[in-house]
């Protein structure tokens, strides 16, 4: 039986045909056989039968017209194993040029999957399993998150944000600000800083303000039992120091206790703070711009130990705890690494490193967080551009556009989805062992925000949708500004979506 023919109709009628091609050959076959397979085959081909319409009922074919049958239903045959290889090649041509394994697939089952994309009919039960195998095989398997159009909310929201700058307070509409004061010297002819306030509001009524003379605040970090702030203090004598300090809070405004970073440097600065599991401390720090370092501080302020790393100009721009130990984003934009991470035991020795990037994009991490025994990276991509416009690496594309066209006085309308059509949000799912992406979430026109795990066990990923944006020339620390929504998306403890929510809240953008 001819392979190609039990392709186009099933084993059983093809077995029929072929006793039905024996009985042509060498008897007479009845009236009822031949048109129902004859009828069988035109349906399954899509061959017209308009040409047999007016033609009188078949009758039983003598043996000088069994040659005549035999010729007829080679037409038909022929006809249908024609149109099959002509769409057995298409539909191969279409599985080589997106990339789609056919392994273990038959014929047909390559036809049907064909069919079922190209009709975007999606109904067919092994297009997925096509699908999900190809993106397998060599590719990150990936989802890509659609945002919906703004609503009478976000826009209502938007005009807020414009009109009023809303603070994005906690849940119990608390909010901490810090603030700095500064004096004029006369002997060194420039400001000097006075000092730096702490507080706590609950809506705009301020609760209580700690002084701080010798600390300029940059940050801080909710711990347990309270608030740790930390800053520098720069100092002049035959030449200009830069010294860190850090401080606790209580959650009254007491002051428990405060440490200097000492450690040999002219020049240290705090990058990040964060709370270990036994209560103590790790403290960042970037000494003279050259050296990594880790110092781990006691509940009770203490220095417990220190470690120091030469690593060159690179800063550090984000850490997380993991595990036992850390992992931190060290980037330089000298060397165009944006997205390098290291591992970082307890006591401050880097042990591994890994990083993301692409030949035609650059990759910027906002935050990382580990959940589920995965290091959860939050980024976004932006094209990579042969200008950069004074260190504007990431709008750098945008403005090409703007003065090549010589939009100088380019329109939000216009702007705005030029904007959101340079950013793509990504959540990296990425193996703690050798740091490779195992999986990996997008949004288009966005920015990937912070990562936080909630009570319920849950990730939360915040994302920062491009709403609005402005070009700014003649400002010297932006080009262009805007305003983001947040959205948030919550994974469950596998990692899968579970949903997704408007906030209510925007964030500035600017760039």
């Amino acid at each position: 039986m001819n392979k190609k023919l039990s392709e186009i109709i099933d084993s059983a009628e093809a077995k029929e045909l072929e006793t039905l091609l024996e009985k042509i050959e060498f008897e007479e076959p009845d009236e009822v056989s031949f048109n129902r397979i004859r009828k069988s085959v035109l349906s399954k081909t899509g061959l017209s039968d308009s040409e047999n319409k007016n033609k009188k009922t078949f009758k039983k074919p003598k043996k000088a017209f069994a040659a005549a049958c035999f010729a007829m239903l080679a037409v038909i045959i022929f006809g249908a194993c024609a149109a099959e290889a002509k769409e057995y090649s298409n539909a191969i041509t279409f599985f080589n040029e997106n990339d789609l394994s056919a392994e273990g697939l038959s014929r047909g089952e390559i036809k049907a999957v064909y069919r079922d994309i190209t009709t975007e009919s999606f109904s067919y039960t092994k297009t997925a399993e096509v699908i999900e195998n190809s993106i397998s095989q060599g590719n990150i398997p990936g989802l890509e998150i659609f945002q919906e159009e703004l609503t009478h909310e976000d826009i209502q929201n938007l005009w807020n944000y414009k009109n009023f700058n809303s603070a994005n307070f906690f849940e119990d509409n608390t909010e901490y600000r810090y603030r700095s004061e500064y004096r004029f010297d006369e002997q060194k002819g420039f400001e000097l800083l006075e000092k730096s306030c702490f507080e706590k509001y609950n809506g705009e009524e301020l609760i209580w303000s700690v002084p701080f003379a010798e600390l300029y605040i940059e940050d801080f970090i909710e711990v347990s039992g309270g608030t740790i702030i930390y800053g520098r203090n720069d100092t002049w004598s035959s030449a200009q120091r830069t010294i860190s300090r850090l401080a606790k809070i209580s959650d009254n405004g007491e002051i428990l206790w405060e440490a200097k970073l000492e450690n040999g440097f002219e020049d240290e600065y705090i990058a990040a703070v964060l709370e270990n599991s036994d209560g103590s401390y790790a403290v960042f720090s970037r000494g003279d711009f050259e050296y990594f370092c880790l110092s781990q501080y006691s509940a009770g302020g203490e220095l417990l130990s220190f470690c120091k790393t030469e690593i060159g100009n690179y800063g550090i721009w984000n850490a997380a705890l993991f595990g036992d130990g850390y992992i931190v984003q060290l980037g330089s934009y000298m060397t165009d690494e944006y997205a390098s991470i290291y591992m970082v035991d307890r006591l401050g020795n880097l042990t591994e490193s890994f990083s993301y990037s692409s030949e035609d994009a650059h990759y910027y991490i906002t935050d990382m967080i580990e959940f589920g025994g995965n290091i959860y990276l939050s980024a976004y991509a932006v094209p990579k551009s042969e200008e950069d416009f004074g260190g504007r690496y990431e709008i750098a594309s945008v403005l090409d556009y703007i003065f090549e066209n010589n939009k100088i006085s380019i329109e939000s309308e216009e702007l705005t989805p030029l904007v959101k059509n340079n950013y793509t949000a990504l959540l990296l799912v990425c193996d703690p062992g050798g740091g490779e992406p195992m999986e990996f979430y997008s949004v288009k026109g966005s920015l990937g925000g912070t990562l936080s795990a909630n009570g319920s066990g849950n990730l939360l990923w915040e994302v920062e949708d491009i709403v609005d944006t402005y070009f700014s020339p003649a400002t010297s620390a932006f080009s262009i500004g805007g305003t983001c929504r947040i959205l948030r998306y919550t994974f469950g403890e596998t990692g899968i979506l579970i949903s997704r929510e408007d906030t209510g809240e925007t964030i500035g953008y600017a760039r």
